[in-house]
């Protein structure tokens, strides 16, 4: 029997995934998947069930214990960690602009085009604070901010919300939809009902747990 089927360009798809670390047991198996732009997943469950490992693959910084993981037309991945950082004295706006910066953008377009996303992120009060004054929540919003800056074709995302008040939370929520249908590929790993319920897919990590096997709660 053929697999998932997708339309040609942009494409993740994960066949059979499954991992575990040295001396531990199985995290989930059996996890199979194709992405294109526009999709937003979710990747649900609790502490210890493999949601941040699953995006550690994604990223490739780990190797799946079994299964094959194949990207096409993916150059730029962004992501974001659940534990903001920053350089301490650098201001907000620093933050965001520097991926511009890099590709060669003048200071002023780059801080310009750096407002814009902030703003969507709601941090325009913020943007001459240095990093060490921002709030857990703001610095949140800022890592977001700089990594949708770049732009990039997939972006993972780590309990984007977790920090955050409940009507802040639904506009990165609604932002991160609309990068998504901007052309991007938007992974996140939560366990808010809210943003599972912004996500245009979802995958419960503890239906790919082995029977014999718990997964931490």
């Amino acid at each position: 029997m053929s697999g998932p089927q997708a339309p040609t360009g942009r494409i993740i798809r994960a066949d059979g995934l499954a991992h575990r670390f040295a001396g531990t047991a199985t995290l989930f198996q059996g996890l199979s998947f194709v992405l294109s732009p526009g999709d937003v997943l979710g990747v649900c469950g609790p502490s210890g069930c493999g949601k941040s490992t699953l995006l550690s693959i994604l990223a490739g910084w780990e190797r799946p214990a079994v299964g094959t993981l194949t990207m096409t037309g993916i150059e730029r991945t962004g992501c974001v960690f659940q534990n903001p950082y920053g350089v301490p004295r650098r201001s907000a706006i620093d933050h965001v602009a520097f991926p511009l910066l890099t590709k060669g953008l003048s200071r002023r377009t780059a801080e310009a085009r750096a407002r814009e996303t902030m703003a969507l992120f709601g941090l325009t009060d913020v943007e001459d604070r240095p990093f060490r004054a921002l709030s857990g929540g703001e610095a949140q919003r800022l890592m977001l901010a700089r990594a949708v800056t770049s732009a990039p074709d997939l972006l993972l995302v780590d309990e984007p919300t977790a920090q955050l008040d409940i009507r802040t939370a639904h506009t990165v929520n609604a932002t991160l939809g609309g990068i998504a249908a901007s052309g991007a590929i938007v992974v996140i790993a939560t366990h808010d009902p809210d943003t599972r319920a912004a996500c245009t897919r979802v995958i419960d990590m503890p239906d790919y747990a082995p029977a014999t096997e718990a997964v931490a709660s």
